[in-house]
């Protein structure tokens, strides 16, 4: 068991380093788009200030090439300056003398905010020189960034084998959720997946055989199944490489008696502009989004679930013409009494596009960290974490 911030004790005025996952969303003038992240954080952020530790806290945000004003965390230092107002300094810096100052003068229950790590490019490369002075700024390793407990990072991993480290509330929560959803199912147990590309899900899916009752696929990823299964899919996307792949899950599905449901119907594309919805996709169409006919058949599992778990857009959501299926899917998912986790960033924006959030069991904050977990893989990132 992996030892959690509760089982730290006399930390008042230890410089605590908290890894938290501040990657935001921004738009063109620089405002956080949606707080989150930040707020899943704030009971780790809130617990640790009220021990009276000096807490000095880093994350990334996007894909920076260095140093990108664009992606400065200083958004971030505003946001928490508001929720703990006279608590929160911002280093324009991750690592350095200027910073070593500023934690030498950080306050008991106050809080410094470093720069995004990834301005440095030996972050990603978890490079033991970079991981030395980012730890020296500490006495204990704090990771509640679940989004990046996949990866091996300076930040996250390295820290972590040079401070004594626990998790915080954010991960622990994670943890618990996807292992009562697989060790402790309640049937029927529906998976939903979605997405383009069928490489990320396969995995899963596999995973996932033998424990779901009946496995839901929809979004660009059902077209390379529907291949599989010799139906026409027109010019929708497809990963000939996986088809035979694709026929291997479906046999091993009837196997282990798992139910898959593939669409019936598509809301395609059949030139530049003219949508409709047909049974089979004819040369020159594209499949953008489940029809009917085939939103009726996976509500009719939905609605009899006792367990849902579901990742990843059922059509092209971002466009309005094809955002049905998936909206009608997370109303139900969400409108649901089963036990129900969402993970996947367009999943979890359906249903708070629609305000149904508030009523999933559990939003997961992870993108790959909870695939990984569902394809039943470790996290890097917590396998090093100190145990009891």
């Amino acid at each position: 068991m992996k030892r959690t911030i509760r089982d730290l004790k006399n930390i008042k005025g230890k410089r605590v380093l908290l890894r938290c996952d501040f990657n935001v969303p921004l738009d063109e003038y620089g405002d956080i788009v949606d707080t989150t992240r930040i707020d899943e954080a704030m009971p780790t952020i809130n617990y640790l200030l009220e021990q009276g530790c000096k807490l000095i806290i880093c994350s990334h945000l996007g894909r920076p090439k260095g140093f990108d004003k664009f992606l400065s965390l200083f958004p971030v230092a505003v946001y928490l300056m508001k929720l703990l107002p006279n608590r929160v300094k911002f280093s324009h810096k991750v690592i350095g003398p200027e910073v070593t100052n500023m934690v030498k003068e950080l306050k008991d229950g106050h809080v410094l905010l470093l720069e995004n790590t990834r301005f440095d490019p030996r972050e990603e490369q978890n490079d033991p020189k970079f991981v030395e002075e980012l730890a020296s700024l500490a006495d204990i390793f704090v990771d509640d960034a679940f989004g990046t407990a996949h990866r091996k990072h300076a930040s996250n991993y390295g820290v972590a084998l040079k401070l004594p480290s626990a998790i915080g509330f954010l991960i622990e929560k994670e943890l618990r959720a996807f292992e009562d959803a697989f060790e402790h199912a309640k049937h029927p147990f529906i998976a939903v997946f979605g997405g383009a590309k069928v490489k990320d899900k396969l995995p899963l899916i596999s995973n996932v055989i033998g424990k779901a009752d009946s496995i839901l696929i929809g979004g660009g990823m059902a077209y390379t199944f529907l291949l599989a299964q010799g139906i026409n899919i027109g010019n929708s996307i497809v990963d000939l490489e996986l088809v035979e792949e694709a026929k291997r899950i479906l046999k091993l599905a009837e196997e282990k008696h798992t139910e898959i449901l593939l669409p019936i119907d598509h809301v395609a594309l059949v030139d530049e502009k003219k949508v409709k919805t047909v049974a089979l996709l004819e040369a020159g169409m594209v499949g953008y989004d489940i029809g009917p006919k085939t939103i009726a058949m996976f509500l009719e599992r939905i609605n009899h679930a006792g367990q849902i778990i579901w990742n990843g857009p059922l059509g092209k959501f971002e466009d309005s013409r094809f955002e049905k299926g998936t909206l009608k899917i997370a109303k139900a998912v969400a409108k649901n009494y089963a036990y129900s986790i969402v993970g996947g960033g367009d999943s979890i924006s359906a249903v708070n596009k629609i305000g149904c959030g508030k009523y999933v069991n559990h939003l997961s904050t992870g993108g790959g960290a909870s695939l990984k977990l569902m394809e039943g893989k470790t996290l890097p990132a917590i396998e090093v974490i100190d145990t009891l």
